[in-house]
C-alpha cells in the first residue's frame, strides 16, 4: 500500500467511526437484499427520502422472492414518490432473477450481480462490500468528489468517471476484505457530510492538513463548462410524475380526461404517456362505457 494510502485511510475511518450516520442498511442484522435494495433506492434520490421507504418497502418485502410475485401496480405504489419509477421495475426484475438463477439468495460476486437486471458497476460494488464485506471498488458521486479534492487538487471530479479515475481509486482501496468494506463506506460518508459539492465543511474534514484542493488554494472546478444543470420545471420527468402520481392514488383506472387535466401542453403530454407506456408504468385500456374511450391505469 502506497503511503499516499495510508496518509488517507487513518484519518477517514477514524472519523467515520464517531459520525457514521446510522442507517438501517447499516444494521448489524442487515441482510444482503435489504442492502441491494437500499442502494437502489439511493441512486439520484437523498438518504431522507429513501430512510422510511425502505422500512416500508423491506416490511413488506423483506427477501427477493415477496418482490418477485408482487403485483406490479403495487410495487410502484410503493415507490410513491422516491423518482425514476423505472428503478422499481428493475428491481422487481432483478428480485424474480435472484429467485430463478440464485435460488432466492443474493450473490456475493460482483460477476454475478453485474448479471442480474437492473444492477450496474457501481450497485454490483456496493452490494460486495456493504453486504458481504468484501474488497471492491466502491466509486459514487461522494468517493470521487474525495478524491478529486483530497488527491488531484481538484474542486470537482469530471462530468462522467474516467479509466485514470477508477484506477486511481482501485489502488487506494485496503488490502483487506474488512478495512476495503469500511473505506468504501467512510469515504462515502466523508462525501455526504463534510466534503459537499456545493458548500464544503472544510474546517471539520479529518483530510484538512493533506488536502491537495485546499494546498492548492481551492481552484474553481475546472469542469464547469462541460456540466448540464438538471432542470425540473416544464420538463417531461415533471410531466411524467405528475402522470404516476394521479395513477398511484386512483382507486380505478383513470379517464383521459382526468389525465389531460394535469398538463396544459397535449402535445407534450401525449408524449410522456407514450413513453411511460412503453417504459411499462401505465397501461392505456378501454373505457367501461361509450363515453369513456380509453382509461389508463398501473401495470397489474
Amino acid at each position: 500500500m502506497s503511503s499516499a494510502a495510508e496518509t488517507l485511510h487513518g484519518p477517514v475511518l477514524t472519523w467515520f467511526t464517531e459520525h457514521a450516520r446510522d442507517l438501517p442498511w447499516r444494521a448489524p442484522e442487515r441482510t444482503p437484499w435489504g442492502v441491494l435494495v437500499s442502494e437502489v433506492m439511493l441512486q439520484q434520490t437523498p438518504v431522507v427520502r429513501v430512510e422510511p421507504a425502505w422500512r416500508a418497502w423491506m416490511a413488506r418485502w423483506p427477501a427477493p422472492a415477496d418482490l418477485a410475485g408482487a403485483p406490479t401496480g403495487d410495487v410502484l405504489r410503493a415507490w410513491d414518490r422516491l423518482g425514476y419509477p423505472r428503478r422499481a421495475l428493475r428491481l422487481q426484475a432483478c428480485a424474480q432473477a435472484v429467485v430463478e438463477r440464485h435460488g432466492g439468495r443474493v450473490p456475493d460476486t460482483e460477476e454475478q450481480l453485474l448479471a442480474l437486471p437492473g444492477i450496474g458497476s457501481y450497485t454490483a460494488a456496493a452490494v460486495v462490500a456493504f453486504a458481504f464485506g468484501g474488497r471492491s471498488v466502491v466509486l459514487d458521486t461522494n468517493v470521487r468528489r474525495v478524491l478529486a479534492r483530497a488527491v488531484d487538487g481538484e474542486a470537482l471530479p469530471s462530468p462522467s468517471p474516467t479509466v485514470a479515475e477508477r484506477a486511481r481509486a482501485a489502488a487506494l482501496v485496503p488490502a483487506d476484505h474488512a478495512t476495503a468494506a469500511r473505506w468504501a463506506a467512510a469515504s462515502m460518508e466523508l462525501g455526504a457530510l463534510v466534503c459537499t459539492a456545493r458548500s464544503p465543511r472544510c474546517p471539520e474534514c479529518p483530510l484538512l492538513a493533506v488536502c491537495a484542493w485546499r494546498e492548492a488554494g481551492c481552484p474553481t472546478d475546472v469542469h464547469a463548462g462541460r456540466r448540464r444543470t438538471q432542470a425540473w420545471e416544464g420538463t417531461d420527468r415533471q410531466v411524467r410524475g405528475r402522470v404516476m402520481a394521479l395513477l398511484r392514488e386512483a382507486l380505478e383506472p383513470v379517464p383521459a380526461h382526468a389525465v389531460d387535466a394535469v398538463w396544459p401542453d397535449a402535445v407534450q403530454l401525449a408524449r410522456c404517456l407514450e413513453g411511460l407506456a412503453a417504459d411499462g408504468l401505465l397501461v392505456r385500456e378501454p373505457g367501461p362505457g361509450p363515453d369513456d374511450l380509453v382509461h389508463f391505469r398501473l401495470p397489474r
